[in-house]
């Protein structure tokens, strides 16, 4: 309540005429909170509030205006010191919430293929050395989640020397075809909680921690989600969409869809493996429990993937010895 008292405060002190009400709004997975700030006559802003000694809202700032292409919220004010931020408001309803009202694959494909041609807008401006690179200690790291907090904290199965040696020759076979993957500016959370339904184009949120890497990864993001589940046919057929228009863009993508699909299933089981353990480790070390049933699916994703590939078969087996060959039961899929 001291952070919130803090936040009006200073919304007062930035709008002394205009009375207004603080109402929390959302949070993040992260400390990362925001309140909607309504004001006398109706309108509003999004206050952000990121305590200093937990994060700083510099890499928000920084990002904002290279993402400016896009439909980012607008910074009115910010204050580094204190953590806080005015951002216009790009509505209440994301497109996981727009998806849960209509179920119907028409919109959930129409939402999706808006969501691709602003993922081709970003790429195309990608440019390098401005962004963080994506290189092989950052997804080495990533991956190392899986182990350290799924496999020891969820399952209480820490790695043998089998599994070890397994886990080794996971790195060893996945990481250089990533990391060869042509580079472009990556949101690195482009999920539909993360995209909002506003007029003309989707409101992109939670892009702080875009790095420049390989140009699968932000679609794997939207196409294999943690919280929502589309059949393997209909995935096909957006990759198959993105793939066309990433060609008629100029952007870097292999001539042959095949050795697209390719990256994008080899990203998708390197985001997994991240996600399973970060899900775990927010049970675990932060006591936050409502990301941890999504977890299943991600196990599924890795099996699925992991037999389809001879070269993965490492880590097929590990995931059998781990959790079984069975699949997981999953909510939300369509």
């Amino acid at each position: 309540m001291q952070r919130q008292s803090e936040l009006q405060n200073w919304l007062h002190s930035l709008y002394p005429d205009r009375p207004f009400e603080l109402a929390f709004a959302a949070a993040d997975a992260d400390f990362r909170r925001y309140f909607r700030a309504t004001f006398s006559d109706g309108q509003t802003v999004i206050c952000m509030d990121a305590p200093p000694d937990k994060m700083s809202i510099a890499p928000y700032l920084k990002v904002q205006k290279l993402f400016s292409m896009l439909n980012v919220p607008q910074v009115y004010h910010a204050d580094e010191t204190l953590g806080f931020a005015a951002l216009s408001d790009l509505g209440s309803t994301t497109y996981l919430a727009a998806m849960q009202h209509d179920c119907s694959g028409a919109a959930h494909k129409a939402l999706l293929l808006e969501a691709i041609d602003e993922l081709i807008v970003l790429q195309k401006a990608s440019r390098p050395d401005v962004l963080p690179p994506y290189d092989r200690e950052v997804m080495l790291r990533e991956i190392n989640l899986f182990p350290d907090w799924f496999a020891a904290k969820e399952l209480g199965k820490p790695f043998n020397f089998k599994q070890k040696q397994l886990w080794q020759q996971v790195a060893g076979v996945l990481l250089p075809p990533l990391l060869a993957q042509p580079q472009v500016f990556v949101h690195r959370d482009y999920i539909v909680r993360n995209l909002m339904l506003s007029a003309g184009r989707p409101g992109v949120l939670d892009f702080q921690d875009a790095l420049y890497g390989p140009i699968s990864y932000d679609l794997v993001s939207l196409l294999r989600d943690a919280f929502i589940e589309w059949e393997e046919e209909f995935v096909l057929d957006l990759v198959i969409r993105y793939w066309e228009k990433a060609r008629a863009a100029g952007l870097p993508v292999p001539a042959e869809f095949d050795e697209f699909y390719r990256w994008f299933e080899w990203m998708g089981v390197q985001r997994h493996l991240k996600v399973a353990g970060i899900f775990a480790r927010l049970y675990y070390r932060d006591g936050k429990d409502k990301y941890r049933p999504e977890i299943p699916r991600f196990l599924n994703y890795l099996r699925r993937a992991s037999r389809r590939y001879t070269d993965l078969a490492p880590l097929y087996a590990l995931l059998v010895d781990l959790v079984g060959d069975d699949e997981l039961e999953t909510g939300f899929t369509f």
